[in-house]
């Protein structure tokens, strides 16, 4: 019962915050404008706001990366103290060129944006605060872009640490996991590398890819080099005596924290990630977290999980022997990401940021 009522006080709390001390005392609650195409990275940041006092929070959801409503946008832009964008796109420099005088702009800056040329569109005098997801791309945010360093700050993403907290399924220990393997810089052969490394010995590891396929992307589809891509990984899954049964396809959907039960190691072997959100929801799960250094992932993740080969990654992850070792390590890793990147510390930076003047 004292478990029990430990965690119903837990959510009670999330669903009932109480007010920032800077709000408390205002005649009437700060006016938060959220913008832009996409937002699955601010689900449940915005869920926080709009449950704490003193905060009133509007939307304006843009239905494609450069198309809205210029009329909703301009209702909100003269309405909101504190403006957030999310993605330095097509909706950050929109408003940025028409702040209203006496309020806000921060700008939420990924990856893509940097090679696509909007940052170079921004108004960044009409921008209060740039930030972005890591240390490494905020670097890069200021060595591309020129802009003023004291403008551009780093906060991680969010994990729900606990809604992934769930215990795991018969089997999970001999499971890989990959989250999304679109575009090919996801690079899915070098995790069927690790797969087939581990095959050679032993014939029960698996991998579970949970993505949408390639080809729903059209911008992904219509490249000849990505057909190309994929069409020798599937070509390699159906030819290889390895890989032979070992590799399963479930569908892309919100159902992350259930199927990362069956999980027991979730692979990074990108070319290039801004944060990398599935080796965190992965630890948060309980499994082991298994990642090829890409740019910057060793400021954001412990180097123990960090190899500098699919077959490096693949003896560490065959290293850890049976299940104590292996829920120890699992353990370790769901540490972290609570100490790192809970959705409970990401969301007290993001409303210090929104309330400090």
């Amino acid at each position: 019962m004292e478990a029990a009522a430990a965690r119903w006080r837990a959510h009670l709390d999330g669903a009932f915050p109480a007010a920032p001390a800077a709000v408390a005392g205002r005649a009437r609650p700060l006016r938060i404008g959220v913008a832009g195409h996409d937002l699955k990275f601010l689900t449940r940041l915005l869920d926080h706001l709009r449950a704490l006092p003193g905060f009133d929070v509007r939307v304006d959801a843009w239905p494609a990366l450069a198309k809205h409503d210029p009329a909703a946008s301009r209702e909100l832009a003269d309405w909101a103290d504190v403006v957030v964008v999310e993605w330095c796109g097509p909706a950050a420099v929109w408003y940025s060129r028409h702040k209203r005088h006496g309020s806000r702009l921060i700008v939420r800056l990924h990856r893509f944006e940097l090679d696509a040329g909007y940052p170079q569109q921004l108004d960044i005098d009409a921008v209060d605060r740039v930030i972005c997801v890591s240390p490494y791309y905020a670097r890069s945010t200021r060595e591309r872009t020129g802009w003023p360093a004291s403008k551009i700050t780093t906060i991680g993403n969010w994990v729900d640490v606990g809604q992934l907290d769930r215990p795991k399924a018969p089997g999970a220990r001999h499971r890989l996991g990959m989250i999304g393997i679109a575009p090919s810089r996801k690079r899915l052969d070098l995790g069927l590398d690790v797969l087939e490394s581990l095959r050679a010995h032993d014939r029960r590891w698996h991998l579970s890819v949970k993505s949408k396929p390639p080809w729903e992307y059209w911008w992904i589809w219509n490249k000849p080099e990505e057909r190309a891509h994929y069409e020798a990984v599937l070509r390699r899954m159906q030819t290889s005596p390895l890989l032979e049964g070992a590799v399963v396809f479930d569908q892309f959907g919100p159902d992350v924290p259930n199927w990362l039960r069956r999980v027991g190691h979730v692979l990074s072997t990108s070319d290039d990630e801004s944060f990398h959100l599935a080796p965190a929801e992965g630890m948060a799960s309980g499994a082991v977290p298994a990642l090829l250094p890409w740019p910057g992932a060793d400021e954001i993740y412990d180097r123990r999980w960090i190899h500098a080969t699919p077959q490096a990654m693949a003896e560490s992850i065959a290293a850890l022997g049976e299940q104590d070792e292996w829920r120890e390590a699992g353990e370790t890793a769901r540490g972290q990401v609570r100490e790192g990147f809970s959705l409970e510390r990401v969301a007290k930076e993001w409303t210090e940021l929104l309330v400090s003047g």
